[in-house]
């Protein structure tokens, strides 16, 4: 009999209490609570992790030699459990190959298709080439209308220079007397052609003339064998007088020889030729170039293989090349200096470029921006012109005459030829990354660029966007002929489901060629819960971290109900999410608490929303009833002068003109695929880099200018980047924390007596670490083809230090310990303690009391990294007039942490500073001074500024998708929002 419930007893993982929760099958249920509270650890590190370690158990003793050990979780007992699938916000991929078609598979069947029923072109002149064997060239000729007159001709020379009298005799001895030179007609048993052998010219024998009929099969069949042969596998069929429905499905031959172009003269401007001639081949080639085509075959469409990447970028559509802005970044540098790779204190370099100005008739002191501009190019490029070197040594007098190769050539060359790892980082520092000229950026070679479907190539399908590429593949059928539509059915219809499905999850925006590293971690899980709606699996457990981050509020409702249809087709889905619009949807919610960290790790409500409603020990029932809120301004800071983007234009954004008031808290909102990290990291910050900074390291997005840079002292950009890439890395190391704590630590009396300082106390150096596991507290261990398993160090147990540094303790607490507290705890802890107390609290203060101290940057998510660079940046002295750029600060916030960041979004701003926010979470929306809301919709129906000002002028604009869904948290907004019946909290409330 099956359970309706996943039972779980005495869970003590993490800061969870012995906690016991039952949670129903086949529903949808949210586990929220404040940031810390154990949302996670009951879902992911309790429920997942036991149905991962039961499921390894259950294979065979083999498989599990390879699979490594996994360790219970703290838990008595879980019953009830499914097949656990866990769909979190991890990156989707850092390999430059991945694209969010190889990702979603949707690549896998694009390839199949045009395996399958693609069309092959010519890559260099277009016309469409096949393999065909004789009997099907004889079906296509017996398919023209009863009676038509046709030539079935081998072509034997083509654009050939040459007379060709010797071939003519061999003709003629062979029993062929008629031949077409240059499309013209000759009889060789009456006259010779006399062509001129300095001309190209082509040769055709008319092996035979026919008449289209079902009695000549035998003789067409004859025919067309015999020309084959005559001609390698090629036939041309000459239609002299075709009907005008004549459709013969080779490649229409172009007219050639110059000989027929000189002949052709005023004829051509008189008309067309009436003739109709068309070519077939047993070879998959192009029979007008010469070009041979490999077979047509799913890999000849994978830029991960060779036989199908394109070859000068090997698949990853870049490509490196020395960037003359780098080279010369001040072009009002005199010559001898202007060059930024090349030291003219350096023999080698100083004598190349005295000889090529003496060449050239130039003074080194000119500035560069002086020369003449051929000039220019040559000291870049090489000479045109050999150069004369002379040089003197203690030898004597050098000399040599060959021409200069220029800076960049010479760049170029030593990068390809160099053995010096040390040379090519040097020349790195100059090379910029590019689209490879060679495949424009599709990645693919030429050849599989020129495979056709309906008209379309797989480089184009992959330029489109979801939503178009859907209904690009929406009616292909009616455009493929009876054999491909058989042939590509069932293909078809997996690359429209899994389309639709990447459409439900408010994906409809990103092109299949995106780089999956581009991703953000919200967008790399609705793609794999698409992935998982197209499985189609019933009876499983689907474990989610916080799904609805990074989506607009109208695309949270196309989530809700993707998740609700997984729901309804049998699966237990298990959903640790802060959103309010999810709780109300969801059958069933635990609500952890009360408080983050070592307070929390309670079940304060298991049950339906009212029950979380009613209750009043939940903070989250309070934000839900209207008891708490987060309040909206009683009023707005005005603008102190603009910072105005002129003309942005990169990506989908359409020549836009954005005004951003100084001195104010702006918010950028908008759908999800709208423009808002373009305009705001590509295009300001970047330019702002480059124009501010000088920093030409970096390339902004294509806009016109960026105004009113004067009224700023400083950029910072607080984005979701970790905040370290090894264990090492933690919150404490990040904000300096730690090297208070080492320091009070080096002050005790027994590091006194022994010695020690502060570095004593580093798990990053040697002498008080772990020699076991080098500080890391951990040790890895390879498993060759899968990952690598991380352990606890046996030596130290985890805690990092060697027995004599952790001897050393503060106030009864070694240094491990100090690292093992929360924030909030450290905060007590260190009561006396006033400059580290200060630091805590801004951890405190952004919503991070429950972090622990010690805790791996790995292991941190995008909204915690970011608010602890956020921490560490109001640590810093600030004079004012600092632009401070955030994205999604509130991903993973509960709305009481949330409120404590908007406050210090505040305070930024009242110090005079300006902020600068992408987001979509309303009730930081309703705090901002001034929001710029763009859309309409993602991708190419976005990129226009639709509203701007106040959040209340946003709310009241009806083309607005934000501002409709603010009027229900605004009440200076008499208008109605999508959720206008729902029970919201009076924004105006407090505690």
């Amino acid at each position: 009999m099956t359970r309706e419930y996943i039972e779980v007893r005495g869970a003590e993982e993490h800061n969870l209490k012995d906690v016991d929760v039952r949670i129903p099958r086949e529903e949808l249920t949210v586990v929220t609570g404040l940031s810390g509270s154990g949302k996670s650890s009951l879902a992911f590190e309790t429920i997942y992790a036991e149905g991962q370690r039961r499921y390894i158990e259950s294979l065979s003793a083999y498989a599990r030699n390879f699979l490594g050990q996994m360790d219970k979780p703290q838990v008595e007992t879980v019953e009830g459990l499914s097949p656990a699938i866990s769909i979190d916000q991890k990156a989707a991929a850092n390999n430059p190959r991945s694209t969010v078609g190889t990702v979603t598979e949707l690549h896998d069947y694009l390839r199949l298709l045009y395996a399958r029923v693609g069309v092959p072109h010519c890559p260099e002149c277009g016309r469409e080439v096949g393999e065909q064997s004789a009997q099907n060239m004889v079906r296509r000729i017996l398919d023209l209308p009863e009676g038509t007159k046709a030539k079935i001709a081998a072509p034997i020379v083509r654009d050939q220079k040459g007379a060709f009298a010797d071939r003519f005799d061999d003709l003629v001895a062979a029993g062929y007397g008629r031949v077409e030179v240059d499309g013209e007609p000759y009889d060789l048993t009456v006259e010779r052609p006399d062509l001129d052998e300095n001309y190209d010219h082509t040769v055709d024998v008319v092996v035979d003339r026919v008449t289209v009929s079902e009695e000549a099969r035998s003789r067409i069949t004859d025919s067309v064998e015999t020309a084959l042969d005559e001609a390698d596998g090629v036939l041309k069929v000459i239609l002299p007088d075709p009907p005008a429905d004549a459709e013969l499905g080779g490649a229409t031959a172009r007219s050639t020889g110059d000989l027929a172009d000189a002949e052709a003269g005023d004829e051509e401007t008189d008309g067309e030729d009436d003739r109709l001639v068309v070519e077939f081949s047993e070879e998959l080639a192009c029979t007008h170039c010469g070009i041979d085509i490999s077979e047509i075959e799913t890999r000849s469409f994978s830029f991960n293989s060779p036989h199908g990447a394109c070859p000068e970028c090997e698949g990853i559509g870049q490509s490196k090349e020395v960037s003359e802005d780098l080279v010369i970044q001040d072009p009002s540098k005199p010559l001898k200096h202007v060059f930024e790779p090349w030291s003219y204190n350096r023999t080698y370099y100083s004598r190349q470029l005295d000889n090529v100005a003496e060449h050239f008739g130039v003074d080194l002191d000119t500035p560069f921006e002086d020369l003449d501009e051929e000039i220019q190019r040559q000291f870049l490029y090489g000479t045109d012109d050999v150069v004369h070197f002379q040089w003197t040594t203690r030898n004597g007098t050098r000399e040599k005459t060959e021409r200069f190769e220029g800076v960049i050539e010479n760049l170029e060359r030593r990068y390809v030829e160099t053995d010096s790892d040390r040379a090519r980082d040097h020349i790195e520092d100059y090379m910029a990354t590019t689209t490879c000229p060679e495949c424009d950026g599709t990645r693919l070679k030429a050849e599989s660029r020129h495979v056709l479907v309906d008209g379309t190539s797989i480089t184009e399908v992959n330029e489109l966007s979801i939503g178009d590429a859907l209904a690009h593949f929406e009616e292909m059928e009616a455009n493929l002929d009876e054999r491909q539509t058989k042939i590509a059915e069932e293909i078809l219809k997996e690359i429209r489901a899994r389309l639709g499905f990447m459409t439900e999850v408010g994906l409809e925006y990103l092109t299949l060629d995106r780089e999956a590293a581009t991703l953000s971690g919200g967008e790399s899980q609705r793609i794999r819960l698409a992935t998982q709606i197209g499985s189609g699996l019933v009876g499983v457990l689907y474990v989610l971290d916080e799904p609805s981050i990074g989506l607009h509020q109208r695309d949270n409702d196309r989530l809700l109900n993707t998740l609700e249809e997984l729901r309804d087709l049998g699966n237990t889905l298990i959903v640790v999410e802060h959103d309010t619009e999810t709780m109300r949807r969801a059958d069933n919610v635990v609500d952890m608490g009360p408080g983050p960290g070592k307070r929390g790790g309670e079940v304060v409500v298991n049950g339906d929303l009212d029950a979380l409603v009613d209750c009043d020990e939940s903070i989250t029932g309070d934000y839900l009833a209207g008891r708490k809120a987060i309040p909206v301004p009683e009023d707005r800071r005005a603008a102190d002068g603009f910072l105005t983007i002129e003309g942005a234009r990169q990506h989908n954004l359409r020549d836009v003109d954005v005004d951003l008031p100084l001195g104010c808290f702006t918010t950028i909102t908008g759908v999800s695929g709208s423009g808002k990290s373009t305009l705001m990291h590509d295009i300001l910050y970047k330019g702002l880099a480059r124009q501010m900074n000088d920093n030409t390291s970096v390339d902004p997005g294509d806009h016109d200018a960026i105004a009113g840079t004067d009224r700023i002292e400083t950029v910072r950009l607080i984005d979701q980047s970790p905040i370290g890439r090894t264990p090492r890395s933690n919150p404490a190391t990040y904000t300096n924390v730690f090297d208070y704590v080492r320091e009070l630590f080096a002050e005790t009396d027994l590091a006194n007596q022994r010695g020690y300082d502060k570095g004593r106390f580093s798990f990053n150096v040697k002498g008080g670490r772990c020699a076991a596991c080098g500080g890391q507290g951990t040790v890895t261990i390879e498993m060759n083809f899968l990952s690598d398993v991380h352990v606890p160090c046996e030596e130290c147990g985890g805690a990092r230090y060697n027995d004599e540094t952790l001897d050393v303790t503060f106030r009864g607490k070694t240094i491990a310990d100090v690292l093992d507290m929360s924030v909030d705890e450290a905060y007590d802890f260190f009561e006396s303690h006033g400059q580290l107390r200060r630091r805590l609290k801004l951890l405190k203060d952004v919503g991070l009391g429950y972090m622990r101290l010690g805790q791996p940057s790995t292991t941190l998510s995008g909204g915690e990294a970011q608010r602890v660079k956020l921490a560490e940046e109001l640590g810093k002295k600030d004079s004012g007039d600092a632009l401070y750029l955030l994205d999604e600060p509130t991903t993973g916030l509960h709305p009481h942490d949330e409120r404590k960041l908007i406050e210090v979004l505040h305070r930024l701003t009242d110090d005079g500073n300006t902020v600068v926010v992408i987001e979509h979470e309303l009730d930081l929306v309703k705090n901002a001074d001034h929001v710029v809301d763009l859309g309409p919709e993602g991708g190419e129906n976005g990129g226009d500024v639709v509203a701007t000002g106040t959040p209340e002028e946003v709310a009241r604009d009806d083309d607005s998708h934000t501002g409709r869904y603010l009027r229900d948290l605004l009440p200076g907004v008499d208008l109605e929002g999508p959720r206008a019946d729902r029970d919201v909290a009076a924004p105006a409330a407090d505690d």
